[in-house]
């Protein structure tokens, strides 16, 4: 059995934000060399995170109201945690979205269901974070 190590990073310009980060996912697979095994794909901030779901920007809409309407940005002095920062609630839609998403690999592709793409979720963005692909198979 081999293993296959890549980071990913990704700058969203905003605070928010969704990136389909299918293809680069896709690309570390290839270049693993992998055919058959599991794929991991996780955030390394905890302030961002990585889920399976379609790529249908209505959709992602949605997230953004419900995550919104769970864990409102502001009034900033909601939250405890708020001090010397201001991103409590990127740290609570970021376990409402989930942490990481993980793949089989079968005969060198990732095993998806109809419509199902790997998104990068940003709660806390405008600098640069980093994305783990750790692929473990023969």
């Amino acid at each position: 059995m081999k293993s296959y190590r890549k980071e990913l990073t990704f700058n969203i310009n905003s605070r928010r934000g969704f990136i389909n980060i299918t293809p680069k996912v896709e690309s570390a697979l290839r270049e693993s060399g992998i055919r058959e095994g599991i794929l991991l794909c996780n955030p390394m901030h905890i302030t961002a995170s990585v889920f399976i779901n379609d790529d249908e920007s209505g959709l992602h809409r949605d997230f953004e109201r419900l995550l919104e309407r769970l864990a409102p940005e502001k009034p900033h002095s909601q939250y405890d945690h708020n001090g010397f920062e201001d991103n409590a609630d990127a740290h609570l839609k970021r376990t409402l979205m989930g942490r990481e998403a993980v793949v089989a690999v079968t005969d060198g592709r990732l095993d998806f269901g109809t419509w199902e793409q790997i998104f990068y979720g940003e709660f806390d963005g405008m600098r640069p974070k980093r994305v783990l692909v750790k692929i473990i198979g023969e």
